[in-house]
């Protein structure tokens, strides 16, 4: 398992991540992903959507806007308790949240190193969500926020699903979006951000305990499935559930899924929370709207509970980048690895000429590029290097397969074929050389 400056070199290096704006200084919380990332990144989103929406009958996509009304937070109860105690240090004016020790702890040694003592001022309270304006004057703009969360979207657009597709209970609704939050302090790379996307699901069921114990089961291990689903080991995933103390105030229970880091220990990756019927009916009573459900087959209409599935897609990227990163030898030489699983892999297949230098073999391998291409479109063509480099590229960037067309493939039309964890090599026919790739 790597550490994060491993990761976060490797991720530089290779094109993932960058730090954004750098040329301008940057923002601290803020990243922008680079050609090979934003692949990585939508192969994550594509397997949320495909196990969480298109594969079940049950369950519908939308995508809300980010910009909301100030009345939709104070419903969700956003504006009054999203928030963080915040600290000054008196010495240098740094701000943080009072209950990150590590980080105050951290703070605290940089100055005693300076022999100077650090006073912290009272802890205030600091709300976490981003506001704007929108309007063309300052006196006649309305103050909206940027979204804290990606839920209320689901939630305030619960009616609109209900009259344009007339679900029957249980259904779900779920979702992929942008969040952000005005951190004190991000850190960690990728794990605590300002500007971040969310895959979530709503799971809407009938008012019952027992309907709601049996669901809340159900995608707890649903979730945990869809994890591992990811490449994780078993042993670097667990299940821990919120003490009554740290639950958020509509949740009638809570579970996180935690990912086993090198550098900070067990970390949140994934929530699977019981919200109860706490946001339709509060969205109820300040839209003035019924949010309620009328069930055709007992005529009763009720407010529905409902289950969430929520996790961030950057933590998901990191925690993903930390599983596979190795550190190996192939042919007496140290290497790095990403062990991706082939479907997450920014590119699934690589195909190199042997020369660059070699017309005949250079207009050969763009035939073999083009035609698995055909078949699996994240391939790539590489002739930069030689071919020992280009095969330590691939594999640092996670790349299954390494296609190499030599001076025998002009001969008998085989091609070698490397694969990336063993580093094994076996000639394969151009013929069947895609289907026997996706086949593997």
């Amino acid at each position: 398992m790597a550490n994060l400056e491993q990761i976060v070199s490797l991720c530089k290096r290779r094109g993932f991540i960058y730090p954004g704006s750098e040329i301008y200084g940057g923002l601290s919380g803020i990243y922008d992903y680079g050609p090979l990332g934003v692949e990585l990144r939508h192969n994550i989103k594509q397997y949320f959507w495909n196990k969480f929406i298109v594969e079940r009958e049950d369950i519908y996509g939308m995508s809300a806007s980010i910009l909301m009304p100030e009345r939709v937070w104070e419903a969700s109860g956003h504006t009054e308790l999203f928030t963080d105690p915040l600290i000054e240090c008196d010495l240098c004016h740094e701000r943080m949240r009072a209950d990150q020790a590590e980080t105050i702890t951290e703070h605290e040694a940089i100055h005693s190193k300076k022999k100077e003592k650090v006073s912290w001022s009272e802890p205030k309270v600091f709300n976490l969500l981003v506001e704007t304006k929108l309007g063309a004057s300052e006196s006649t703009a309305t103050k909206v926020y940027l979204r804290g969360e990606i839920t209320q979207g689901v939630h305030v657009n619960f009616k609109n699903v209900i009259d344009s597709m007339h679900p029957k209970l249980p259904f779900g609704i779920g979702q992929i979006g942008k969040a952000f939050r005005n951190e004190i302090t991000p850190r960690d790379f990728l794990f605590r951000l300002r500007e971040f996307e969310q895959m979530e699901l709503q799971y809407y069921i009938k008012p019952e305990e027992g309907e709601g114990k049996k669901q809340f089961e159900f995608w707890k291990d649903f979730s945990l499935k869809w994890y591992y689903g990811l490449g994780f080991k078993k042993e670097n995933l667990r299940l821990r559930q919120h003490g009554s103390d740290e639950r958020a105030h509509y949740a009638k229970d809570a579970w996180d899924i935690e990912y086993n880091t090198a550098f900070s220990g067990w970390k949140e990756a994934w929530g699977i929370h019981h919200r109860g019927d706490w946001d339709l009916k509060r969205h109820s009573q300040y839209s003035g709207v019924d949010l309620s459900y009328f069930d055709e087959e007992t005529k009763t209409r009720f407010v529905p509970w409902d289950i969430e599935c929520s996790g961030g897609i950057d933590r998901a990227v990191l925690f993903v980048l930390l599983e596979n990163f190795d550190e190996d030898e192939v042919g007496g030489e140290r290497r790095t690895v990403l062990r991706l699983p082939a479907h997450l892999a920014p590119v699934k297949v690589a195909v190199f000429p042997l020369l660059k230098n070699k017309p005949e073999l250079v207009k050969k391998a763009r035939e073999v590029y083009e035609e698995i291409k055909r078949a699996i479109p994240n391939t790539e063509f590489d002739d930069n290097g030689n071919i020992g480099k280009r095969y330590r590229r691939q594999d640092e960037i996670g790349t299954p397969f390494c296609v190499t067309v030599d001076f025998e493939t002009l001969e008998n039309d085989t091609v070698t074929l490397r694969e990336r964890d063993s580093a094994k090599q076996e000639r394969v026919s151009t013929k069947v050389l895609a289907k026997f790739i996706t086949t593997k």
